[in-house]
């Protein structure tokens, strides 16, 4: 939707930044996700896989509607950073050597170039990282970058909550409201499988103190 505002595409970017110190799963995050692991472990285990059933369907749904003429084989590769000094997180102490962050990539690619990539980047804080990755200025957050007459960037926040805070995980509550706000689009659909480019535009709906009566 916002590749509309540009001409001339040449490169879109989505990218999470997230500090999973405030995801208080600790079986998803060791077992699933990798963390507290060594990093052979880490990048053997099943989280790649689990990933790349959804994204790599995301980043071949823009190559197609952009119109890029790429290699039909997303790429797909990960990395981890590992602890330098304890570090404390749902799991427990996180003990120097063991895996406390993690980035996926999905790349589709034209002439081996880039033209849509999305990462994940998720990490237990920004300190005592080998390699020393960390949010930037703007911290967590979700980011969206199109490349073309203008290039632009947006930024979205709200959906991480606060290190330490009390209350749900906003992230969370946001992929379940937009699947729900999706039910009349997609019951009121052919049968068939329907893509998020064949539905409708999809919102959310007025809380009811304000709605229509």
């Amino acid at each position: 939707m916002l590749s509309a505002m540009s001409t001339g595409v040449t490169f879109v970017r989505a990218e999470e930044y997230s500090d999973l110190r405030t995801y208080e799963a600790p079986d998803v995050l060791r077992h699933v996700m990798g963390f507290g692991e060594t990093p052979d472990k880490a990048l053997t285990g099943p989280m790649q896989k689990m990933l790349d059933a959804g994204f790599i369907q995301a980043v071949r749904m823009c190559v197609d509607q952009l119109g890029f003429a790429a290699d039909p084989k997303v790429r797909a590769t990960q990395e981890v950073a590992v602890a330098t000094a304890p570090i404390d997180s749902p799991i427990g102490q996180i003990e120097p050597g063991q895996v406390a962050g993690r980035k996926f990539h999905w790349e589709a690619l034209v002439d081996d170039e880039p033209v849509v990539r999305v990462t994940v980047n998720w990490l237990m804080g920004e300190d005592n990282l080998d390699p020393a990755w960390s949010f930037g200025p703007a911290g967590q957050r979700y980011e969206i970058e199109v490349c073309g007459n203008p290039d632009f960037t947006v930024s979205i926040k709200g959906f991480q909550s606060d290190i330490g805070g009390e209350g749900p995980e906003y992230g969370v509550v946001g992929t379940a409201a937009h699947c729900v706000n999706s039910v009349p689009a997609v019951c009121a659909a052919p049968p068939g499988i329907a893509t998020y480019l064949d539905l409708p535009l999809i919102s959310g709906k007025a809380a009811p103190a304000k709605g229509r009566r």
